[in-house]
């Protein structure tokens, strides 16, 4: 799909610019790296129908799994229900914006329904529309996790994951300027890290990831995102299977309210040794 692609006018996830440092007395000109924030337009193609479902601001890279996340988080695609997927070479585009636009065939001659989405047309890097009416929607199409393995992680593990996920964040390095999310085994193993500027952009490129390499459901996995846990997140978690969610800041009462209706363990406010359990203690062996 990407054997094409023009290194010229493809969107990197840094962008380098020339910026004056003022500190004290002193000042500088240098050179500042920052984290690249450009619009993806996602659309689904269906026999001969297309449509688009999304644009949501995005750091480039792994576009292809921040698509196939995000559908498969609103319930519009499930695994092995994509046939194909790449970037946009419609001639009336410029250059430019082929590589913000990624289509995604299906395997069906129709498009699916999509009606019930409880979103804005327009997304952004932050947490979208969410309230009642989505964890509604969300009960009519995903059932509790008690059902899955069960799994314990220890105080230990859960400790050790935010300074194990920070080394892994490449780009974070560079700018200073990204969100992250890393999937981890109970025993504090990590399997894969995504950064984005969007806290979620990262949870749906990691979902993705999985759900193109066939390794979903992920219920034998750790959810840990470097911001707050949103109500977003733990529906694209739900989504994916993943029973333990931890994340660094606090999480907000929709957050919450998904975890205990559906049998989550969400974990918040985890910083050096201490953190808050707000659901689904049994999983947290304390």
């Amino acid at each position: 799909m990407q054997s094409g692609e023009s290194r010229t006018t493809r969107p990197g996830p840094v962008t380098r610019i020339r910026v004056r440092e003022v500190s004290g007395t002193a000042v500088r000109d240098h050179r500042d790296d920052l984290a690249t924030e450009e619009p993806l337009e996602i659309r689904l193609l269906a026999g001969r129908e297309s449509r688009t479902v999304a644009i949501t601001m995005r750091t480039p890279g792994v576009d292809f799994e921040l698509a196939a996340g995000f559908l498969h988080g609103e319930g519009i695609i499930a695994p092995g229900g994509i046939e194909a997927i790449g970037y946009c070479t419609d001639e009336d585009l410029e250059p430019e914006a082929r590589y913000n636009t990624v289509t995604v065939r299906l395997g069906t001659t129709e498009l699916p329904d999509i009606s019930a989405l409880e979103r804005h047309f327009v997304t952004s890097s932050a947490c979208g529309v969410c309230g009642t009416a989505s964890l509604d929607a969300l009960r009519d199409r995903c059932a509790p996790l008690g059902g899955g393995p069960a799994i314990e992680v220890s105080p230990e593990v859960v400790y050790g994951m935010p300074d194990t996920l920070r080394k892994a964040q490449g780009v974070f390095g560079k700018t200073g300027g990204l969100h992250a999310a890393g999937l981890f085994t109970p025993d504090g193993a990590l399997v894969a890290a995504r950064e984005d500027v969007g806290r979620h952009n990262a949870v749906d490129k990691l979902v993705g990831w999985a759900l193109l390499t066939e390794r979903l459901p992920l219920d034998r996995h750790v959810l840990l995102v470097s911001g707050r846990a949103s109500y977003e997140i733990m529906q694209k978690a739900l989504a994916a299977g993943i029973q333990v969610v931890c994340a660094v800041s606090a999480p907000s009462s929709l957050a919450v309210t998904l975890a205990r209706d559906f049998g989550m363990t969400l974990v918040g406010f985890l910083r050096g040794e201490r953190f808050n359990i707000y659901s689904g203690t049994e999983r947290i062996a304390a």
